[in-house]
């Protein structure tokens, strides 16, 4: 099953302040072409500004213009992000 969430917001700082909120859940990250990652976080705001603070890696290489996330509890958040990962092969999830 995809994110339980099916719109999804601008990866930028306004709108990660705006929607991504500071729990725990799952986060999805990407582009008009493919999903590029998906995590999971304590504080899903947190992470997701970290990450648009990224430069040189292969995640700010593939220029994510969008999000989406899932709020969980963190027990269960390593098995929910494995099977998004399963189901939707973003390309920094690999290896």
């Amino acid at each position: 099953m995809p994110f339980a969430r099916h719109s999804g917001f601008s990866f930028s700082t306004v709108s990660i302040r705006q929607n991504a909120p500071h729990c725990s859940g799952i986060y999805g990250l990407s582009n008009a072409s493919e999903w590029i990652l998906i995590a999971a976080a304590n504080d899903i705001q947190s992470a997701l500004l970290d990450h648009l603070r990224e430069t040189n890696t292969a995640f700010s290489s593939r220029r994510a213009t969008g999000f989406t996330f899932e709020t969980c509890d963190p027990a269960f958040c390593n098995q929910r992000r494995n099977a998004l990962i399963t189901e939707l092969h973003p390309v920094c999830n690999v290896g």
